[in-house]
């Protein structure tokens, strides 16, 4: 059974913060608030966990297609290649934001996703994540919970989100409402940027 945890993006609290955090290290999945919808988490280096959202997502793990959440962007070379500095730039006007990039993984990638040739990189222009990704010192696993309502693809009241997942993660953080709109996705690991999925995220960032 999860724990429905309230914490302010305004202000998120260190002691609440500690506590979700205690959950990733010990193999738990959260689900909190980005900049967009909200994600489903769990901490990079449990393999344990990853199995957990890979069961509840129906997918097979080493098939996974998940965002790394991060802090900023100086950590991005624990597990990107080396980038050019024209995508360097794109990153820059572009995070924190409601961007996902697309970008060649390196060899030190975590070992559930050794045989992946690119990540997923999100740097979200929220508090509670950063808060989350910083304390915990490694980027959070992430993927959005999706409705099977047909009107709303994202459910953006935590209340309800709780009385849904309740049963399959150990905690769901109250950050107050979520938005609807995904993330844009931009795939920037080959010779052009390359638009996967247009979202929340303005393209001007081009």
């Amino acid at each position: 059974m999860a724990e429905l945890i309230k914490i302010y993006e305004e202000n998120p609290n260190p002691k609440e913060i500690a506590r979700v955090v205690k959950v990733l290290r010990k193999g738990g999945l959260i689900i909190y608030p980005t900049d967009t919808v909200y994600g489903l988490g769990c901490d990079i280096t449990n393999s344990r966990a990853l199995e957990r959202i890979a069961r509840i997502k129906g997918v097979k793990l080493a098939k996974a297609n998940w965002s790394f959440i991060c802090a900023d962007l100086s950590n991005l070379s624990d597990y990107v290649r080396q980038i050019e500095t024209s995508t360097f730039k794109v990153l820059k006007r572009a995070l924190p934001g409601p961007y996902t990039f697309i970008l060649p993984g390196n060899n030190n990638l975590p070992k559930d996703f050794k045989k992946k040739k690119t990540v997923g990189i999100r740097v979200p222009d929220n508090a509670i994540a950063k808060a989350l990704v910083e304390a915990l010192g490694n980027p959070i696993v992430s993927t959005s919970i999706r409705d099977e309502d047909d009107l709303l693809e994202y459910t953006t009241d935590p209340e309800l989100i709780f009385e849904k997942w309740e049963n399959l993660v150990d905690v769901v953080i109250d950050g107050g409402y979520g938005d609807n709109v995904a993330s844009t996705i931009i795939d920037l690991s080959g010779d052009e940027p390359i638009v996967v999925r247009e979202g929340k995220g303005s393209l001007d960032i081009l």
